[in-house]
């Protein structure tokens, strides 16, 4: 299940972000990722302090995300990385790796997450696909949106033909490992929280029991 959000980020937010990375050092992305050969692109130095600022400003926005908790069912994440995409960049068909290594600890990887640092019009090319069985969705967001999905989906980011495709990404290690649990869950909350009062008291009482009760029987 994939989930967009138009608004994770504000304009100021966006803004401060982009003039971050106008003056901080990025690096070849392949330094996370060296044995996949179809990496292109780059990504900000993390010894750079302006790794530390940008980090802290898209992990507040994350966490003060109301869809992003009701989503995720977030445990921890990974530190979000901005990465850029320069013409003839590109990152070829993967899945995200099981486990995400950060500093001394190592988070798994349940949910990816790109947050859209450019908006579309301003570079050619660069939309995200994801390969669904024999369709594909493909997703180009505004900046300041956000998808989430399965870090299990094979997806490819397209070359970059104009311009520079800015985003940032992290791992979120969820409370609930098995993602058609994650869905089922999350859609029984959705629903609970539209027809909550359009049902009796008991019967609302007994809908949170029910989620919650699978809440704490799904989690890790």
């Amino acid at each position: 299940m994939f989930i967009e959000i138009p608004d994770l980020l504000g304009a100021a937010q966006v803004k401060q972000l982009q003039d971050i990375a106008a003056k901080a050092k990025f690096v070849d992305g392949r330094i996370s990722n060296p044995h996949n050969e179809t990496k292109n692109n780059l990504q900000l130095d993390q010894g750079d302090s302006n790794y530390l600022e940008s980090s802290k400003i898209l992990a507040e926005a994350m966490i003060s995300n109301e869809q992003v908790k009701n989503f995720a069912f977030i445990n921890r994440f990974a530190p979000p990385l901005i990465c850029r995409y320069q013409p003839d960049m590109a990152y070829g068909k993967h899945a995200d790796n099981a486990f995400v290594q950060v500093a001394q600890t190592t988070i798994r990887s349940d949910i990816s997450c790109t947050i859209f640092l450019a908006e579309p019009d301003t570079y050619e090319g660069g939309e995200l696909v994801a390969h669904l069985g024999t369709k594909t969705v493909s997703v180009k967001g505004a900046a300041g949106s956000a998808i989430l999905y399965p870090s299990t989906t094979i997806h490819e980011v397209m070359p970059v033909t104009k311009g520079e495709r800015m985003v940032a990404i992290t791992f979120i290690e969820s409370q609930i490992v098995d993602e058609h649990k994650r869905e089922l869950l999350y859609t029984l909350n959705e629903v609970a929280a539209l027809e909550g009062f359009n049902i009796s008291w008991d019967n609302r009482v007994q809908l949170q029991h029910v989620s919650s009760s699978l809440h704490r029987m799904w989690s890790t």
